[in-house]
Formats: C-alpha cells, sequence, structure tokens
C-alpha cells in the first residue's frame, strides 16, 4: 500500500501518555487522531479512532473517505511497527 501521503505525529502529555495523529497530506486534506488499541494481540492493533477532521466538502460522503481512513489505520499500524528513529534522535536535531 502506498503511504507517500500521509505523516504520522506523536506528542507526549504531562500525564506521561501520548497521542497518534496521522494527517492526509493531499486531497482530502485530513487528520485522524488514533489510540493504541489495547486489546489487540500485539496491543497496537489498527488503531481506535479518537477524532476524525474532514473538509466541509466531504461532509456526509461516508463511503469516499471510509476508504482514506481505513489507509490512515494502515499506515499508523506501519509506522508503529517500522524502523523509527526514536524521539531523543529527533530532539537532537530540533536545537
Amino acid at each position: 500500500m502506498e503511504f507517500s501521503h500521509f505523516v504520522r505525529v506523536e506528542r507526549d502529555t504531562a500525564g506521561g501518555k501520548s497521542h497518534h495523529i496521522v494527517v492526509h497530506t493531499r486531497d482530502p486534506k485530513m487528520v485522524v487522531e488514533l489510540a493504541p488499541d489495547v486489546d489487540a494481540p500485539d496491543k497496537l492493533g489498527q488503531g481506535v479512532l479518537k477524532r476524525v477532521a474532514v473538509p466541509n466538502s466531504w461532509a456526509g460522503n461516508y463511503s469516499q473517505y471510509a476508504k482514506v481512513i481505513a489507509q490512515a489505520q494502515a499506515f499508523f499500524k506501519a509506522s508503529r511497527t517500522a524502523e523509527t528513529a526514536s524521539k531523543a534522535e529527533v530532539r537532537r536535531f530540533q536545537s
């Protein structure tokens, strides 16, 4: 599956939890906030949908953006299981 139009953002909160946001950068520009599925065997799963933000022009066209949400969930799982840079490594480049 092609994931070139997706970006995952992970933010730590004060409570020690993290927010996972997947952004679709092309049309439709949409944002999906996901939480890891703790009931899944790998404690990650496809992610549990917490919030979806889509453009007004897509409102009511559920079949169209359901496909993009499914791709966002697949990207979430693939990006969490893929080899990524640690947060300390990423923060090193921000100074």
